[in-house]
């Protein structure tokens, strides 16, 4: 009969490393989730301060001509920031993209 070791501790490792790309691509996409749920409430909050900035131009408006104006402003000034905003997204993407892929690769070395 052969005697054969039970060591926990070898096992452990070995779990710890067949898992760790998983482990790592798990923890990035939380990161990558955290960042698009901060970018939405970025962009939910622009759309809040327009909304309650078109309110109060209605409420502060003496002519249609000044609301008209007003109303131009803020949304010359919403689109601006929207603009702004779809950079951000597009910059968020590539850098999701580039991370996922970079996972993968260590991934790939590891298998």
């Amino acid at each position: 009969m052969s005697d054969i070791n039970f060591d926990p501790k070898n096992i452990l490792d070995s779990y710890r490393q067949a898992f760790a790309p998983v482990l790592k691509a798990q923890q990035e996409g939380v990161k990558i989730l955290d960042r698009v749920g901060h970018y939405h409430y970025s962009v939910a909050g622009d759309y809040l301060e327009w909304s309650l900035a078109q309110a109060k131009a209605v409420l502060d408006a003496k002519t249609p001509a000044e609301y008209v104006t007003k109303q131009v402003e803020l949304t010359t000034a919403l689109s601006e920031k929207l603009r702004a905003r779809a950079q951000e997204f597009a910059t968020l993407a590539s850098d999701a993209q580039t991370t996922i892929a970079d996972t993968f690769k260590v991934a790939a070395k590891v298998a």
